[in-house]
């Protein structure tokens, strides 16, 4: 027979009907909505907006946080990065709880589901063709033809490839590296019980990071060559 693990969300009346990886999924979104909801209530309650918290809060907490994304997207895409910045400081803020809901006695991390991570990989899919088209209109088709339209029978099928593979392989990534994370962190935890299991707590909390910067960077990247005009900077 095959052996189920506890989980948390299983004992949720309502949430305990919905498949354990959908079930989370929707809890960490519910936490992060009230999280955010408090600290954009602390922010109002300031008397200087422009001056942070002495100790630390939601609200500096999810400044640092737009400040990071921010900076991030700047670097990629520059002055047009500002309109980018709640779509992607989405992703990086729910992949990275998700990520680190692993860590927590009694959850599964919903990006060891690859059912996740591709619906993840396929909105930024379908969000940076969605800039691309709102950007340039219908020519950002050119995109796929190359910079030397005789050639476009050759270029089309490459990058339509490309384009297409893309989903598939933010998905993958992050499916891979969080399963293998959750897989080495319960061996060891089940090998040695104490001590031993806190080095692996650090690193999963330390790959949770990377895995969720890397996707958020690579969608930032794929926005700015969607985006891109044919004049070179």
């Amino acid at each position: 027979m095959e052996h189920h693990p506890f989980t948390w969300v299983s004992a949720i009346p309502g949430l305990n009907m919905l498949p354990g990886h959908i079930a989370t999924s929707l809890l960490i979104t519910v936490v992060l909505i009230f999280l955010a909801y408090r600290a954009k209530r602390q922010m109002e309650a300031a008397p200087d907006p422009n001056i942070p918290d002495d100790s630390l809060s939601l609200r500096n907490m999810a400044e640092l946080l737009v400040e990071g994304v921010s900076g991030m997207a700047e670097g990629i895409l520059g002055h047009r990065a500002r309109r980018y910045v709640p779509l992607y400081g989405c992703f990086f803020l729910f992949i990275l709880a998700a990520n680190l809901s692993g860590l927590v006695p009694g959850f599964l991390p919903p990006t060891s589901n690859f059912n996740v991570t591709l619906a993840l990989g396929i909105l930024s899919f379908t969000a940076y063709n969605f800039f691309a088209f709102r950007e340039q209109g219908l020519a950002y088709l050119k995109h796929f033809v190359g910079p030397i339209w005789w050639l476009g029978f050759l270029m089309v099928p490459l990058e339509l490839i490309d384009n297409f593979v893309r989903p598939f392989s933010l998905g993958l990534r992050l499916f891979g590296n969080m399963t293998g994370d959750h897989v080495v962190l319960e061996i060891f935890t089940d090998l040695t019980k104490v001590v031993v299991p806190v080095v692996f707590y650090g690193l999963g909390a330390f790959v949770s990071l990377v895995q969720a910067f890397v996707f958020t960077l690579l969608s930032l990247v794929y926005v700015s060559l969607a985006v891109a005009h044919d004049e070179h900077h």
